[in-house]
């Protein structure tokens, strides 16, 4: 169905480059149109799980995923005080690849996959707002351009036109908890591929290596009354982070110390969009269900919608069936996964008393006992492969 046909999708990110790949492999005329005047190393690190892996397997880039980002071994929850280890999830299964990435390089992987594909990238157009009609969508621009395509994708974040095309406002509130990001050299070749969360009384620390090493990654998140702005561009200063994560063990002060870029953002939950679609236009990825980062699931969010998506298009006849089928397969996974994660946060950070004794107590006996019930839990979220849909 989708041979020949011409598709736009607005942002070159993981979520547009992924769904601009998988619908011109399928014969697509693909073109993406990104406000960036050029792509750029930006961000830090993200987890691809199992579920995004597959998707990236079944795209031909597992290869390439595998050359530039480690498999991890285990995910480790750690006391923040001492550091002794409360959890350890094996992350070993040869059927189940887990990298650990820094985010340039998976788009760049994406990247180089679409052009590959033949997919068409059209940087420094900034699409402002989106009108969507029966018989196409209007694009008007920053620099006074406008145009109508026949079928666009909003891969555009989570400060989409095109969600607001589709949709009312809505009012994000704030969660009570910022995050600071930052990436510090390491040059230690031999540190673990595993990802540790030291969890504290209202905040925790993620961190884990990348590129063979060379970098620590860093997510540290706190609980506050303060509001912080949203974004990931917000410089601050490295001694609020270190002041922040100062009673935490010696490994995490010895590391904060060497920070010396980092960035402050705000945690504020979105609601999952009321519409996914309409007439020729269907949202993806952020743009339709923001999500906090406490389940390291907004990337391989992103992938899934863009192998089903695409699947979608290629085997319906109707355009309006396709948005319909990709919405009803998505809807109710994606919810799941944006509430799980919601609710992540408050395990990591419970105070000391009889409650977060009872609950890391139950953690270590049931990784002595019972490792694989526990890891059993999220065979739900790592299981799922789109791809076996085909």
């Amino acid at each position: 169905m989708l041979m020949g046909r011409e598709i736009t999708v607005l942002g070159a990110g993981i979520a547009g480059l992924a769904v601009a790949s998988a619908l011109a492999r399928r014969g697509a005329q693909v073109r993406v149109l990104d406000q960036a005047d050029a792509v750029r190393e930006v961000g830090a690190g993200l987890q691809v799980s199992p579920n995004g892996a597959v998707v990236l397997k079944a795209l031909g880039l597992g290869d390439a995923l595998a050359q530039a980002a480690p498999r991890a071994r285990a995910v480790v929850l750690r006391d923040f005080r001492r550091g002794a280890q409360v959890f350890r999830m094996d992350l070993a299964r040869a059927d189940r690849p887990y990298h650990l990435a820094h985010r340039a390089d998976l788009i760049e992987i994406l990247r180089r996959g679409a052009q590959a594909a033949g997919v068409t990238l059209e940087l420094g157009r900034r699409v402002e707002t989106v009108t969507p009609a029966p018989g196409g969508t209007r694009l008007d621009c920053a620099d006074g351009h406008s145009e109508t395509v026949p079928l666009l994708i909003g891969a555009d974040g989570l400060h989409s036109p095109t969600r607001a095309a589709l949709n009312a406002a809505t009012r994000p509130f704030f969660t009570g908890q910022v995050a600071w990001r930052c990436t510090i050299p390491l040059d230690a070749p031999d540190t673990p591929p595993e990802a540790t969360v030291h969890m504290g009384p209202g905040r925790h620390i993620v961190t884990y290596p990348l590129r063979g090493g060379a970098l620590m990654n860093v997510v540290a998140v706190e609980e506050r009354d303060g509001w912080a702005a949203e974004g990931w561009s917000h410089r601050d200063d490295p001694a609020h982070l270190r002041a922040a994560f100062a009673d935490f063990s010696p490994e995490i002060r010895d590391l904060l110390h060497s920070a010396e870029e980092v960035y402050l953002w705000g945690l504020f939950r979105h609601p999952v969009a009321k519409n996914w679609a309409r007439d020729r236009v269907a949202l993806l990825g952020d743009a339709a269900h923001p999500t906090l980062p406490f389940l390291a699931q907004g990337a391989n969010m992103a992938l899934e919608d863009a192998w089903v998506l695409a699947e979608s298009l290629d085997q319906e006849s109707e355009t309006a069936t396709a948005f319909a089928r990709y919405e009803a397969t998505r809807r109710g996974r994606c919810a799941r996964i944006v509430e799980a994660a919601s609710k992540n946060a408050d395990n990591y950070h419970l105070s000391p008393g009889p409650y977060r004794a009872a609950a890391h107590g139950a953690l270590r006996l049931g990784a002595r006992f019972a490792p694989q019930a526990l890891a059993g839990r999220f065979d739900w979220l790592y299981g799922h492969d789109v791809t076996a849909r085909s």
